[in-house]
Order: C-alpha cells, then structure tokens, then sequence
C-alpha cells in the first residue's frame, strides 16, 4: 500500500491535514493506497518554499536550464517501463497506452530544451537619434498548474516543462485519483540537477485549488479538466489579477464523406472513440457520415468492429482498452446509455453487461454504439468520458458543418475524405481550435499550441508551442539612450524620435 503525502522543497512530507483519499487500481477495483488533501496552511508552505527557490533560478542562464530539462528526458528513458506500469496500474490504461502519454509529454519537454532559443527577445539599432530599442522576456515568478486524471504524465510535463525552462517556479497540483508518476516526475527533475523547491507537488482536492486560485504570489494557474471547473478556475484566478488558461471539456466530431475510405475511416474511428476507454479529451465520441449510404456502409462495418473490441486488464498487451478510473466514472457512463435509450437512440452495441473473469471488481465498462443519435439528446450534446461512440446522420455536407459548428465545445475535429476542396473547405469554415483532415486525433506537435474553441477553453492563450512561452513569461521593452555631450535642453511635447 502507498501513502502519497506531497513534495516540497525537494523531498516527500507527510500531509498534515488529517484528510486523505484512496487511491485504486481500477484493473482490480482494491485499494492501492492513499493520498494526503492538502490544508491552506500546507499550499501556503509549498508556494513561500517556490517563491524562495524561484529567485536563483531564474538568475540561471536559460541554456544550462535547458540541461536540467535534457538530463530529465535521459531519466524518463531509463525509467519509462516503470513509470507506464505504475501509470497503468492507477489510472487504469493498458501499458501500451501509457507508453504514449509519457512520449507526449516528453516532446513537450524536448521543445522546452530549446528555451534559449525560445526567449529571445528584439532589438532595434537606431530607433531614433542615439536611441536603441529591445524587448526582453522574463519569469512571472511562481506559476501553478491543476492538472486532470486521465493523463497524469503528459499534462504535467505541458505544464511544468516550459513554465520552469523560463526560470519560474512551478506548484504542481495533479489528480488525487491517480498521484503516483506526478511524485515521480518530481523526483526525476530532482536527480537531474532542478534545485529543490523550483517544483512542488502539492496532492489534494478543492481546498488545495482554491488555495492556488486565491494565494496572491502564484502569478499564473494553468488547468485541464471539465468545462463546469474550467470557467470556476479561470472566474476566480482572474478576479484575482492572476494569468490563467483554463481547458475544459469536448464533443469531437469525425465527419465523414461518401468519398472516403471507409475501411481506413473504421480503423481510425476504432481507436479515436475507443482508445483509453473514451477517457480522452480528444476523443472521437460522435461519428457524423455524410448520406444514408454512407451511414449504412459506416454502421455494417463498425457494429462488429465494435462487438470485438478485446477489453482487459491494463497489463493485457493484447487488450485494446482497460478499465476506467474509478467506480463513479463506470456508473456514470452507464447511466448516459440508458439516458440515451430512453431519449430514443438506438444502441446497436450494448457493453453493459460486460464483465472480465478474473477481475469482476474492476472498473469495466463495455463497448457501446448508438445510431440514430439527434443533435437535442444528452447524449450529443454533453461529454460522457466513456467508451460510448454516438452516430449522428447528416444528410448533407453543410449539415455535418453546421453540427460541429453549432455544438458548445470546440475542442478538436476531423474530416475523412479524398476530396480536398471538401477538405480544404472544412478546414476554414469549422468552429474548433484542433482540425484533423485524415487524422482523427489531431493533437498538435509539441512545437505547435494546443488548444479548443468555444467553451472548450477559457483563456487568451494555448498550451505548449509558442504560447506556453508567451503564457509563463513578461515581455519587458527597454528604450536607451546615451548622452553624446550636446545639450539639448527640456522638451515639454510627446516624444516621437
């Protein structure tokens, strides 16, 4: 059994507020361990610990931060079986598909070795008479990011890795369902020579958010999670002057042409709705074929596909998705499809009654698949997190459109075609921040922002790219002048050089 206390100033302490809650392991349904929820009193002491350490650090040159950030990526190599493994076992992904959550993460922190680079600020040479002109970026101080359950590695390194390589300090509150690998990758930038106390992890639950939100030194607060938390997260800090960008929730569409490859599209609309048990916020959860041919021929082949997709336990190397976090999330799920049987649609695929031997205390869900899905249902209009695929017919390509333009979310979207014109037109018209053409998860590379529309996000700027640089820096502009011994006297009227 583990205890998760939190990790300041570069080592584990005990929590001290007498709260905790149980950490599972959702592939058995028992008990791993359990978590500390941290007290005001103990985020305080996490913050004053950063705000300390943050002060040398940013006197750190930005190449030899970026070295910590590159022996960091050695230790994530070495350690990568361990850390998929624990990340399998607490949040409930094969290890296969924890693989792919540290590798994201791990490009994130490979654009922030590029810091140097990154931070370079302009300079102008004669911008008037003697006058030189530059811009600088600099550190906001102690930055903090809330990160969700369903990617406890790679969300994390979007956070810490760019804010830390621009000399802040980073507070980091991570899911208290799945706290193991966030400890761990604290640990990890430890042994790689990050100072102790430039990255706190602080465990716990809406007492240690509202801390963040409301502590005056925290300067920026980065948050992933649902849309309801996101607009609470994004209302509050900035009420309180701070920075924040704050994601929230998705319904990703894949529209579908009668062009395309259905075969390829099957494949691609497998793994977008299913992979991870839904519990992705980039998840493909509405397929949208264009015509009722289309329609047909998606429905003939995606019914068996669906029925044959192998559920297991995380350490399954052969099982396409594993359980789901915890017991809440399952009943949750179940209680969207009887919703969506209820409001009319038709459940071609019934997973409900699944159940793994071996392992009936685990946090199974089956594959579902609806058809005849309408815009005015629950189950299109709000996310369920859940392996549930709803198929909506749209009659015309303007329609499909009009769906994904029309939902509140505008997270992420895709188009499967051959025709580019059709292509190239769902690109510029579509009301989504992410668009995949052929690509049914189009999470950008790390060197791009990632980053939805609509009430997707709450906030001016994205994450990793470029903007994650924008977002944890202050851009300073210096105008100098030196005297060349000719005295020119006052002048009273607005400088124009």
């Amino acid at each position: 059994m583990a205890d998760y206390g939190h990790f300041i100033g570069g080592r584990h302490v005990a929590g001290t507020s007498g709260r905790f809650a149980d950490v599972f392991e959702p592939m058995t349904g028992e008990a791993r361990g359990r978590v500390a929820l941290a007290s005001t009193a103990e985020v305080g002491t996490a913050v004053a610990d950063a705000e300390q350490a943050q002060v040398e650090w940013a006197a750190v040159n930005p190449q030899r931060r970026a070295r910590v950030f590159m022996k960091f990526l050695d230790l994530i190599n070495r350690d990568m079986d361990g850390l998929a493994d624990l990340l399998a076992r607490e949040h409930g992904k094969t290890v296969a598909d924890a693989k792919g959550d540290i590798q994201r993460g791990f490009e994130v922190v490979e654009f922030a070795c590029g810091v140097p680079h990154l931070l370079k600020g302009e300079y102008t040479d004669g911008a008037g008479p003697g006058i030189d002109a530059y811009s600088m970026r600099q550190p906001l101080g102690v930055v903090a990011g809330i990160t969700p359950f369903n990617f406890p590695a790679m969300i994390p390194m979007w956070k810490f890795a760019p804010a830390i390589a621009c000399g802040n300090a980073f507070i980091l509150k991570p899911s208290e369902r799945d706290p193991g690998v966030p400890m761990r990758l604290a640990e990890l930038m430890i042994e790689a020579g990050l100072p102790p106390g430039v990255l706190n992890v602080v465990n716990g639950d809406k007492e240690a958010v509202d801390a963040l939100l409301d502590h005056p030194a925290v300067k920026a607060i980065g948050f992933v999670g649902s849309t309801p938390i996101a607009e609470y997260i994004y209302t509050r800090g900035a009420a309180r002057g701070k920075r924040v960008h704050a994601f929230g929730g998705a319904k990703n569409h894949m529209v579908i042409m009668p062009d395309a490859d259905m075969e390829k599209t099957v494949d691609a609309l497998i793994g977008a709705g299913y992979g991870s048990a839904g519990e992705r916020c980039m998840a493909i959860s509405v397929a949208v074929p264009v015509g009722a041919k289309t329609a047909d021929r998606l429905m003939e082949m995606l019914v068996p596909r669906v029925e044959a997709l192998r559920i297991g336990p995380s350490t399954d190397a052969s099982a396409d998705y594993g359980p789901l976090v915890t017991r809440a999330a399952v009943d949750k799920v179940r209680s969207y499809v009887d919703i969506g049987i209820a409001e009319g649609a038709t459940l071609a695929v019934d997973g409900r009654g699944f159940t793994l031997q071996g392992y009936e205390n685990g946090f199974y869900f089956g594959s579902c698949l609806f058809d005849n899905v309408t815009r005015d249902m629950r189950i299109y209009r709000e996310e369920i997190f859940g392996p549930v695929l709803s198929v909506v017919r749209a009659k015309t390509y303007d329609e499909a459109l009009n769906l994904c333009n029309d939902h509140e979310y505008g997270n992420g979207t895709a188009i499967f075609t051959r025709d580019g014109d059709a292509a190239r037109d769902f690109v510029s018209k579509v009301q989504v921040g992410m668009v995949g053409v052929n690509v049914p998860i189009p999470t950008p590379l790390a060197y791009y922002s990632f980053g939805g529309w609509k009430r997707s996000v709450f906030g001016d700027l994205n994450q990793h790219g470029p903007d994650s640089i924008r977002f944890y820096t202050k851009t300073k502009t210096v105008t100098a002048r030196w005297p060349s011994g000719v005295k020119e006297g006052a002048d009273f009227s607005m400088p124009t050089m």
